[in-house]
């Protein structure tokens, strides 16, 4: 798909004119995360009329605040969970194909600082590349020092044995979301950020449709479906217990949150283009140190939440864990001084019906699909890379449950993404900066918008902000600077300096109040001045 000649326009009265006038839909989705997105995207491929509904700005919650890697999960084949990771190994491979410019493959170096490590964990990632197949990426090779050394400049020389390295990929989770959304609205969908459901609409004890509220106007709207799914991650329940309730069954909880924070610090803690794999920290969990868009991610932690704040804020003892943990393997010991933003996130883990959800490290990254007794399918847990089989697993459950006719599946498995480059490659790699190549086959009508060679900092131009307005759904600063550019997950304190002129610029394209002041506020929380 190569939409660099005339991309759809966003423009929100119109959308919310059309979601007054449809009598009906197949499909409603509710929440507009991966999950969601995916879910909208396969079905409107199919042919099903669609709408897709969220509260905040699609990828606002966890599907903007993952770890950015595209992989089969390392993690799960240690854990023995096989069809998962073959899984995870194909879909990871068909998002790369379909997305180049905002997907591509990473390689990764496991230092080892034991003798025995190295043949450890390279026969395991032999195994790993084994079930990939001919969707492998590349070849594991063992290294010695000297070659562990040279790939990963900054590794901590004292006591390196050798290490293994192999390969997965990257992308840019919240740019993703904004594709699948483009891509399902160019196949007839219809996507309304900013617009929460408020409650859901039965009759003779089945889910006929939902209510809905323009967060900006505060205007009401009734919307019919034939099929109802609740695909809002971590707050599935939600909507799961009021949908109970109108049947007189309570249910019980089937989410475990999770919380995973990030730090990010400047490319001379690892000044290469390999990523740096810890797969057993002091806590079990993995550490990664991962070059991305000009930047270096360290992450994540695994700590059980109980609430489920939109913006969920790092503790202390996990930033000081990230800090600690990287100080143990990079030759330069990071402080909070050099974080330059650190972001948190909730996994929606999925867990068994007799667990309490309090050791979420051992709670399968597997989705569940249910469908209650009123024919509303919920999908929840899994993660980003499985995206595209999730959303084949729902529609399966919709045909299952006689909501909507069944139509032929794979549709996806070759459907290039709004902005993938004709050719199917990407001359920049995700370790660089932003730019216009971020945009892919969309580059050439960004530079022919007004303040194209305006830059507001470096990967951000007057041009770009016009461009999410008009054609990327943007209606606040936060839309801009934390999803259609990164600039607040990578450098908070340059996104607080950019966000007035972001904001004049929101006012003259839409007219509304682009929320300059709440994004200032969140900006100092992503500085770290702000946490639990």
């Amino acid at each position: 798909m190569n939409t660099s000649t005339s991309p759809q326009a966003t423009v929100r009265a119109e959308l919310l004119q059309q979601l007054a006038q449809t009598p009906s839909f197949d499909l409603a989705v509710v929440g507009g995360g991966a999950t969601g997105l995916g879910v909208a995207l396969d079905a409107a491929a199919r042919g099903f009329k669609v709408v897709l509904l969220e509260a905040m700005d699609f990828a606002k919650g966890t599907s903007s605040r993952a770890t950015k890697l595209v992989h089969g999960g390392v993690r799960y084949l240690a854990q023995g969970n096989i069809a998962l990771v073959r899984e995870a190994l194909h879909e990871r491979t068909t998002l790369l194909h379909n997305a180049p410019h905002i997907a591509q493959p990473l390689a990764f170096v496991m230092p080892s600082y034991r003798l025995l490590d190295t043949p450890f964990y390279g026969i395991g990632l032999k195994m790993y590349d084994a079930l990939a197949g001919k969707a492998g990426l590349g070849s594991t090779q063992f290294l010695s020092a000297g070659a562990t050394r040279g790939l990963l400049p900054t590794v901590q020389g004292k006591g390196l044995k050798g290490g293994v390295k192999y390969w997965d990929g990257q992308f840019d989770d919240a740019r993703l979301a904004l594709a699948l959304a483009r891509t399902a609205a160019a196949k007839g969908a219809l996507l309304i950020n900013y617009c929460p459901v408020t409650g859901l609409v039965q009759e003779g004890g089945r889910v006929v449709g939902l209510e809905c509220k323009d967060a900006e106007t505060g205007q009401a709207y009734t919307v019919r479906a034939r099929c109802v799914v609740n695909a809002t991650g971590p707050w599935v329940d939600q909507l799961r217990q009021e949908d109970a309730q109108m049947l007189g069954k309570p249910v019980k909880a089937m989410v475990a949150p999770s919380q995973g924070v990030h730090l990010v610090v400047d490319r001379e803690f690892l000044p290469s283009d390999h990523a740096l794999l810890v797969p057993k920290t002091a806590d079990g969990r993995v550490l990664f140190a991962v070059p991305w868009l000009g930047k270096v991610i360290l992450g994540t932690t695994d700590t059980p939440r109980h609430d489920l704040a939109r913006e969920p804020v790092p503790f202390d003892e996990e930033v000081n864990f990230i800090l600690s943990e990287a100080g143990k393997y990079l030759s330069r010991q990071p402080t909070l001084a050099d974080v330059r933003s650190m972001w948190a996130g909730l996994r929606p883990l999925a867990k068994p019906q007799d667990d309490d959800g309090e050791n979420t490290k051992g709670i399968s990254r597997e989705h569940t699909v249910l469908t209650s007794k009123s024919g509303m399918v919920t999908v929840t847990g899994g993660k980003w890379t499985t995206y595209r089989a999730m959303a084949e697993d729902v529609l399966e459950a919709c045909f299952n449950a006689g909501e909507l006719p069944r139509k032929p599946g794979g549709v996806t498995v070759n459907l290039p993404l709004v902005g993938s480059p004709a050719s199917g490659r990407s001359q920049h790699s995700m370790h660089m900066g932003q730019g216009m190549h971020s945009y892919g086959s969309e580059a050439a009508v960004i530079e022919a918008l007004p303040g194209a060679s305006v830059w507001l900092a470096d990967g951000l131009s007057e041009a770009m902000v016009r461009f999410a307005a008009r054609h990327e759904y943007a209606r606040t600063v936060e839309d801009v600077l934390a999803r259609r550019n990164r600039m607040l997950f990578l450098d908070a304190r340059l996104a607080a300096k950019l966000a007035p002129r972001v904001a004049e610029i929101l006012r003259e394209e839409l007219g509304a109040d682009p929320a300059l002041e709440s994004f200032l506020a969140l900006a100092q929380q992503y500085t770290g001045k702000k946490r639990a």
